[in-house]
């Protein structure tokens, strides 16, 4: 059966073939009567007219596409985001491929090189440890792209995010509140900012209080061992040398992993431990003593970061752009009496 082109929808139609060419681009609206707009989508409905996405992409040399590589799809934080991102590409006419790189350095190059060879319009990358290399050679592909989440300092490249240390602050803050001077963290061992901005809002808010700063109260986990490091921290945590009366966990990964061995360990929550993560899942809700956790705009990160992406795609190479956005606390059951 052959393809229904611009010309046999404009015959049905009875016009031209330029009008419906307009017509069903979006393109001089207001200029066309609202009749004339009906007669051609009516007539492309009937003819079940599909456009020539390709022939439209070599004749203005893009392809709306995006790239977006995540960190770990199976993560709440990324596939939530991941369909956010999906929802306004599609809104503005785009079409996204998402690839995760599993926290590897390795598949994350193979994702770029694969964008760059679909010739996507712009990508949104939330980069792994030790990328940084990778992000500066994608700078000489001129392909615009943005960095999500996390970012590398040294680097010059927009970014959008949220502001890790003032939430890490206010995290730590809402524990001493809540009466709580020995709060043991466990994050990761990472050479990542954004998770080392976690952690140096939590020494830092100590601090402030004039609480001594303990090390045995500092656990950084390998990714690779995640479920052993946790338990590991905890059980030095509860040891009688340290004592810690509160724990804040910088991801929900290891605040799952955490809940885990204190429910193994008969833990009473918040009675002898107060708990907190940093970003939520729906696990927690499921814990007889629903986590307080820091809320991640996500959505409002999603958006920006199409609405910056599509930015650079349309206009001239400028200077970089850095946004943070503010997270919030949400207090519940597991960190107060």
């Amino acid at each position: 059966m052959a393809k229904v082109s611009l010309k046999d929808v404009a015959n049905k139609a009875g016009v031209s073939t330029a009008l419906v060419s307009y017509v069903l681009n979006n393109r001089m609206k207001g200029r066309i009567s609202e009749a004339s707009i009906e007669k051609v989508k009516k007539a492309a409905a009937e003819l079940n007219y599909q456009p020539n996405h390709i022939a439209k992409s070599l004749k203005l040399q893009k392809t709306y596409s995006l790239g977006l590589i995540v960190a770990d799809i199976a993560n709440p934080f990324s596939s939530y985001i991941s369909r956010i991102i999906e929802d306004e590409a599609q809104k503005n006419g785009y079409t996204l491929i998402i690839g995760s790189s599993d926290e590897n350095a390795v598949k994350s190059q193979g994702l770029i090189d694969l964008f760059v060879n679909r010739q996507v319009d712009g990508i949104i990358i939330a980069p792994v440890e030790n990328t940084q290399e990778q992000i500066r050679e994608l700078k000489k592909y001129q392909i615009p792209f943005i960095l999500l989440d996390r970012y590398f300092p040294e680097l010059n490249a927009d970014h959008i995010g949220v502001d890790n240390y003032k939430a890490s602050c206010m995290a730590t803050e809402h524990l001493i509140a809540c009466g709580r001077k020995k709060t043991g963290i466990v994050s990761y061992q990472t050479s990542l900012h954004h998770l080392q901005e976690r952690v140096r809002g939590y020494i830092e808010t100590l601090a402030l209080h004039g609480i001594p700063q303990d090390p045995a109260l500092i656990s950084l986990a390998d990714i690779e061992s995640i479920d052993q490091d946790v338990e590991q921290a905890i059980d030095t945590f509860l040891s009688d040398e340290v004592k810690a009366d509160s724990i804040f966990f910088t991801s929900n990964k290891l605040a799952i992993a955490g809940l885990k061995v204190l429910i193994k360990r008969g833990i009473s929550i918040p009675d002898q431990l107060s708990i907190l993560s940093f970003d939520e899942t729906d696990a927690f809700d499921l814990f007889y003593a629903p986590l307080t956790y820091i809320r991640q705009p996500l959505a409002g990160i999603g958006k920006k970061a199409v609405s910056l992406i599509l930015e650079k795609i349309k206009s001239e190479p400028n200077d970089p752009v850095h946004v943070l956005l503010d997270a919030e606390l949400v207090v519940r059951q597991s960190s107060i009496f």
